[in-house]
């Protein structure tokens, strides 16, 4: 075997120990793929970076509101207005549609729930508030100690060491999970994204999902006409609830984005029933025969 072989070989095998199967009740190998470490420090830093940016503005601001009315009370409003843009920044993207924050989404990633069910509340909160103790409290710590002059040299080592070890635990993890994933029973995985063209039927939208013939069969013509509408409206919220009620339908775990899986399933489902009327079947919609 070459050289480049054998590259190709071990390239082949790391990628496979990162895919992740659900099997649906009808019997369908759904795949996911985690993230590797880097693309979830490349997400991090980003956004570490983007909450950096907001700071220095939020502080100009409230450095000439200060200025202005000579009061003491702009510095608490200061240290607020940054816990909660610290806090809340991870916890409020994550819970939005894409299940990710700015840095995940240009880094092509998503959080997925392990039992594939739609992500919780719970389940957001929990990991992202693990992140403080895992990465903010300990620095935290150390800038405080260093703006005192209290930052003895094993106060340092104590507080680089705390947020090593805790931080550095998705290296030794197959699954890539930080402590906040074990807690909360999330996945960091490949999100798949496509664009939504003018015509939703395209040839490229949603082609990596297959459906079998038993999960498209729950629906007919009206069904079709109502997910067409409901695409074309754009409405994630709307997206969501169809793509949810589809899910729990078919027994499918929340795998992708919404409208990725709508487009892959409208598309599969019209070239369906387009068989189908070329045997002379119609099935009007979910309550007819097939």
């Amino acid at each position: 075997m070459t050289a480049a072989a054998q590259g190709n070989a071990r390239l082949r095998a790391a990628q496979a120990k990162k895919v992740r199967q659900f099997i649906t009740p009808e019997g369908v190998d759904l795949e996911l793929k985690i993230a590797s470490s880097g693309l979830r420090f490349g997400a991090l830093t980003i956004d570490i970076a983007l909450i950096l940016a907001a700071l220095v503005v939020f502080s100009l601001m409230m450095a000439w509101i200060g200025v202005g009315s000579g009061s003491d009370i702009t510095v608490v409003v200061w240290m607020l207005g940054a816990f909660v843009l610290r806090t809340f920044w991870f916890i409020g993207f994550e819970l939005g549609s894409r299940a990710a924050t700015p840095g995940k989404r240009l880094t092509g990633i998503r959080v997925v729930a392990r039992d594939g069910g739609r992500l919780t509340a719970d389940a957001v909160v929990a990991r992202n508030l693990i992140r403080e103790l895992e990465l903010f409290l300990p620095l935290m710590m150390l800038g405080v100690a260093a703006a005192e002059d209290m930052a003895s040299a094993w106060t340092i080592i104590a507080g680089v060491l705390w947020s090593l070890t805790l931080s550095l635990f998705l290296l030794f993890n197959r699954d890539r999970m930080r402590m906040g994933d074990l807690i909360a029973g999330t996945w960091v995985v490949m999100a798949q994204r496509v664009k939504l063209d003018a015509d939703i039927a395209n040839a490229t939208a949603g082609q990596t999902m297959v459906f079998s013939e038993a999960e498209l069969a729950v629906y007919g013509i009206f069904e079709l006409q109502e997910l067409e509408r409901v695409l074309r409206s754009r409405d994630p919220r709307a997206m969501r609830e169809v793509a949810d009620t589809i899910r729990s339908k078919i027994g499918r775990p929340v795998a992708e984005e919404d409208h990725v899986f709508l487009i892959g399933y409208y598309r599969q489902l019209k070239a369906r029933l387009e068989r189908k009327l070329l045997f002379g079947k119609r099935r009007e919609d979910k309550y007819a025969s097939d």
